[in-house]
């Protein structure tokens, strides 16, 4: 294992590489993620079922594409006690954490009576985009949709790769935990 300390003379020529190995700056990658984006400006659900059956290898369509209840209890059900347990306890605490960053409206007059305050309205809808391909993170779908639930946005929306056209049974059950 190579260490670096910051007093080294090359810190930063070492240290920058490292830093920026991940970094999205690639142009190829750009154009095809911009190329995909102009697509689905253009042609709308028929070019997100596209890309969903070219990435996914799942034929979709607007019938198939949302999750059923029957599925998520199914998901629900097939998870072990342990995981079920953990996937609770992670929601009651994210939601008592978020609880303390609830904001209220408030008014009041001043001594001339002029009306002050603060309204705080939440928005109507929510995506919560969950990664799901290659691993699964229920804790993701947990951290995006009870703050928002708690927030009190009416409608939240859940995606995630379905490679194959298997939805994780976990965040299937953390979708279920929430409510979503």
């Amino acid at each position: 294992m190579k260490i670096l300390a910051t007093k080294d003379d090359n810190f930063f020529e070492t240290f920058d590489p490292i830093l920026n190995r991940n970094n999205p700056e690639n142009e190829e990658i750009l154009e095809t993620v911009s190329s995909i984006i102009r697509d689905v400006k253009k042609r709308g659900d028929e070019a997100l079922f596209f890309y969903n059956n070219k990435f996914d290898r799942i034929k979709s369509s607007p019938e198939t594409i949302e999750v059923t209840k029957e599925e998520m209890e199914e998901a629900y059900g097939s998870i072990s006690q342990e995981d079920l347990k953990v996937l609770k306890l992670a929601a009651e605490r994210i939601e008592n954490f978020h609880q303390h960053q609830l904001t209220r409206g408030w008014f009041k007059s001043d001594e001339s009576g002029v009306l002050l305050g603060q309204m705080v309205t939440p928005i109507e809808r929510a995506g919560v985009y969950v990664p799901g391909g290659k691993a699964a993170y229920p804790s993701s779908l947990l951290m995006g949709a009870i703050p928002a639930k708690i927030a009190g946005v009416s409608e939240i929306i859940i995606v995630s790769p379905m490679p194959d056209g298997k939805m994780n049974s976990q965040l299937l059950a953390a979708a279920r935990i929430t409510g979503i």
